[in-house]
């Protein structure tokens, strides 16, 4: 395992087959539906600390501090609270950062393991995935933190907007896996089949592409 962070554009490496779970079918009902994609996005975001130490899982790769254990830390937080206090379940137990608006939820602390993090997120996705389990579409819950008028909710609302929520982080994550260490996609067969020096042929094309944009403005 390479403790190592990138300098320079790394090698890419597909991910390995079956480290995020794919959710293909297309029975169901519209809940289920719903919930099998979040499931999806969420395994998808959680492989991508696969293989990564402790480090490296915490390293900042944008302005804005974005870190993939933070990103998993976030989205379970998130989680636990959409699907359990707006509908009436709090997660037992919540961890204090729970209540924190000062970015808490955007990065471990040196006290708080990659273990930590990934055994809350498994926590806070049983809790979650329990009241989907048990409600119906039309439930309604109360979300304090929107602005008064927009409060009133329902499971399919929180739904749509956890999946969406979710699948942004995932998307983030792929990114910052990729600039980490180039492990790309899902082992899901989502990535182009190329080999290391075709990535590195395909990346040299875009930079060129990029160039000739950049004299074309110049000459207008």
């Amino acid at each position: 395992m390479n403790d190592d962070v990138p300098d320079t554009v790394p090698e890419v490496r597909p991910a390995a087959a079956g480290t995020a779970v794919a959710e293909r079918a297309v029975t169901g009902s519209e809940k289920e539906t719903l919930h099998r994609y979040l499931r999806k996005h969420r395994a998808a975001l959680l492989a991508k600390l696969d293989g990564l130490a402790e480090r490296q899982a915490r390293w900042p790769l944008t302005p804005t501090g974005t870190n993939l254990l933070g990103l998993v830390k976030h989205v379970a937080g998130v989680q636990a609270g959409y699907f359990g206090e707006v509908f009436g379940r709090p997660l037992p137990d919540a961890p204090a950062w729970l209540e924190s608006w000062e970015g808490d939820d955007m990065f471990a602390g040196p006290d708080e393991t990659m273990a930590d993090v990934i055994a809350f997120a498994h926590r806070s996705a049983a809790h979650a995935d329990a009241r989907i389990e048990a409600l119906d579409l039309d439930a309604r819950g109360t979300v304090p933190w929107w602005p008064e008028g927009r409060r009133s909710v329902t499971l399919h609302q929180v739904l749509v907007h956890m999946g969406s929520e979710v699948a942004r982080h995932a998307g983030h994550a792929d990114i910052i896996r990729e600039m980490l260490d180039g492990t790309a996609g899902d082992g899901d067969g989502n990535l182009a089949e190329k080999t290391s020096a075709e990535w590195v042929a395909w990346r040299e094309h875009l930079v060129e592409v990029a160039e000739q944009a950049g004299l074309r403005d110049l000459s207008t």
